[in-house]
């Protein structure tokens, strides 16, 4: 069974952190979404006494990171390609010697891809749907009939549902071929789970509380992640041994990718047999109203400022965090 009780706080001054930029915004497909778990981390911070600043973007940091301004980063950029979830500004990071928030620079790229993600999961005896890789160019029809209806069709290496077809006939694999020929990218075509979607927050070596996503509409996409406010959200999504369950499969999955600090694990429940399939792992989630670790968290008594305080206490080395507590 996983950890349920978080330890105490390591860092009681709020000092001892120095000088943080709360990266946001940048160029990707999530920058809105990046801009407004930011303001909330900052605002957060601040409540708490934290020298925190925001930044948007990571040429904005890298000028300030020049300039000496910040002693850490607590970083909510979103996707990639001007994101921060992909490796690149853990790099640039980990060059500078800077300090930062979540996964290292080889688990937020290998994450960033869900392919080789499964790939690993796979080779560590982890369940997850069937799937077929779409290189670009790739005859989508043949492919989802070769795998089996219905499918899910989504770019490898995006989030929050950007760029997903849903085909649950041969009728609708046209919105596929568009979806794929739009994004131009390798494709993840996954078998199709019918049954619960949920998803498990790790912060630390705790696995939060699991969440159960019910839509208003048929599947949880973009809107009915960040704009609808219809969308329920049960936590704990599971009882007894299922909720044990999907609790550690969460942590084993995050733990296999070489996952570390915080993050949050993307499960499907069989609606027919009850069997728990991985999805993906989001590395950097979103910290919004409708977000799902603050919710998860606040479960086991932590609320937003303290799950902010937390996070940023990762970034500290332990010895480090004890001298300065």
């Amino acid at each position: 069974m996983t950890a349920t009780v978080f330890p105490p706080l390591r860092i009681a001054d709020p000092r001892a952190f120095g000088r943080v930029a709360v990266l946001m915004g940048g160029s990707s497909a999530e920058r809105e979404v990046s801009l407004d778990s930011g303001r909330n981390v900052l605002a957060a911070l601040q409540a708490r006494g934290v020298d925190a600043h925001a930044v948007d973007g990571i040429p904005a940091l890298v000028d300030a990171l020049v300039s000496g301004k910040f002693d850490r980063v607590f970083n909510i950029l979103h996707g990639n390609k001007g994101g921060g979830e992909d490796g690149v500004l853990q790099g640039l990071l980990d060059a500078f010697e800077v300090p930062y928030t979540g996964c290292g620079v080889l688990a937020s790229a290998l994450t960033m891809d869900k392919i080789r993600t499964k790939q690993v999961w796979i080779s560590a005896g982890l369940p997850t749907p069937k799937f077929l890789r779409l290189a670009p160019g790739a005859d989508v029809r043949a492919a989802a009939l070769e795998l089996g209806l219905p499918v899910f069709v989504k770019p490898s290496s995006e989030g929050s549902s950007v760029g997903v077809a849903r085909v649950v006939d041969e009728a609708a694999i046209g919105e596929a071929v568009r979806v794929a020929d739009a994004y131009g990218g390798e494709m993840l075509m996954e078998q199709m789970v019918v049954g619960d979607e949920l998803t498990v927050g790790i912060l630390g070596e705790v696995a939060l509380p699991s969440i159960r996503i019910v839509p208003k509409g048929e599947w949880y996409d973009y809107n009915a992640k960040y704009i609808a406010d219809d969308t329920q959200y049960l936590c704990p999504g599971l009882e007894g041994a299922q909720e044990d369950e999907i609790r550690r499969i969460a942590l084993a999955a995050f733990r296999a990718a070489g996952c570390t600090g915080w993050g949050r694990v993307d499960v499907m429940r069989d609606r027919a047999s009850g069997a728990l399939t991985l999805l993906e792992v989001n590395t950097a989630p979103g910290m919004t109203s409708h977000s799902l670790v603050p919710k998860a968290a606040r479960q086991l008594g932590v609320e937003f400022d303290e799950l902010c305080w937390r996070i940023l206490e990762q970034s500290m080395p332990v010895r480090d965090a004890e001298a300065r507590a």
